[in-house]
């Protein structure tokens, strides 16, 4: 990479982590282990081999079935069942001390692969992102390596291309909403854990509205202690700024510019935050009972009442075994673990 290709990037270093190759100390999926719990009742099941184009991360509910991630898993941590509810659920009406939602985690703590549910694929399983035939991994630009949180997303959530977002005057990215998970445990990929909402950050990325929640886990021993947005600013000095350095740069070993942010890179404060992610939640209800076109998203669920894409364990169980069994871990590529110093110009 010379420096007329990219001039933003005055050097880029190489440094391998004695820990293993993707420079992390905790466990992962991927060593011949095809099923095991997440938490919270729900169990992941892994077909193929980790790091590998046919990976696949299937779920599975608390009676051991086939639940799709996206559409299957409630977005309130605390729901309760009402026939008069929107799709025959209904969330408890929540106070300020039950600001809590579902999040599943796709990419854990310090990890380059850049792991997510696939909207695309029936059951939607959380798999490897793909650019040009190639697996992606994020780069380390310096000081951070790979992700500087657990991130994830909301279940039942959508942010809708077609909507356009009053705050950013752009349409959603199409994903659900993501979010960054700041507590202090390392998560593995595929679990489901309650979490807080403390604020969000809206990213603008490639001309498309990308939420970022900022988030605590609610069985973090500090999580009493966060409440708002102003919290992580005050009991994590300079993790907030940070979080905008990492968003903003990311890309830029790849070639591209930097990413551009609304509200001039300002976190938006808790109320905000859910505010932004009900509106998600209505687009995701629309989506999943056909009332809106979602073009090349699967909705096909399981669970979810009222909805025409709602598929039979059978026809679950055929989605998966479409994908081989799982395999040894293919070891990760060196150049994953190379540092890229980037000064702005």
């Amino acid at each position: 990479m010379s420096s007329k290709q990219k001039p933003s990037l005055l050097k880029q270093w190489f440094s391998r982590d004695s820990r293993g190759s993707n420079g992390s100390a905790a466990t992962f999926p991927g060593s011949g282990k095809s099923s095991r719990s997440n938490g919270m009742g729900y169990s992941v099941e892994e077909r193929a081999s980790l790091n590998s184009l046919e990976y696949r991360l299937f779920f599975k509910n608390a009676k051991g079935e086939y639940i799709s991630p996206f559409h299957d898993i409630p977005l309130y941590a605390d729901e309760q069942k009402d026939s008069t509810g929107c799709l025959g659920i209904r969330p408890r009406k929540q106070t300020e001390e039950q600001n809590v939602f579902n999040m599943v985690v796709e990419v854990p703590r310090w990890t380059n692969a850049k792991m997510e549910i696939n909207t695309k694929d029936p059951l939607n399983p959380v798999r490897q992102d793909v650019k040009k035939g190639k697996l992606r991994y994020v780069a380390n630009v310096f000081p951070h390596k790979g992700y500087i949180w657990n991130y994830g997303a909301l279940p039942q959530t959508w942010e809708d291309p077609k909507h356009i977002d009053p705050n950013t005057g752009f349409g959603g990215d199409n994903d659900p909403i993501d979010v960054c998970e700041i507590g202090t445990k390392v998560c593995q990929r595929g679990e489901v854990i309650k979490v807080k909402i403390l604020g969000t950050l809206a990213l603008i990325d490639e001309g498309e509205t990308d939420w970022k929640l900022i988030v605590i886990n609610v069985d973090d021993p500090d999580a009493t202690n966060y409440n708002n947005i102003d919290d992580v600013r005050r009991l994590k000095p300079d993790y907030l700024e940070s979080t905008v350095h990492w968003f903003r740069t990311y890309k830029v070993p790849d070639g591209k510019p930097e990413n551009k942010f609304a509200f001039n890179g300002e976190f938006k404060d808790k109320d905000f935050a859910i505010d932004v992610i009900k509106i998600t939640h209505k687009y995701w209800k629309a989506l999943v009972t056909k009332n809106t076109d979602g073009g090349q998203i699967s909705c096909t669920n399981t669970t979810v009442a009222n909805s025409p894409f709602q598929c039979t364990q059978a026809a679950a169980k055929a989605i998966v075994e479409v994908t081989p069994p799982c395999g040894n871990a293919i070891p990760v590529p060196n150049e994953v673990d190379k540092w890229f110093y980037y000064q702005k110009n």
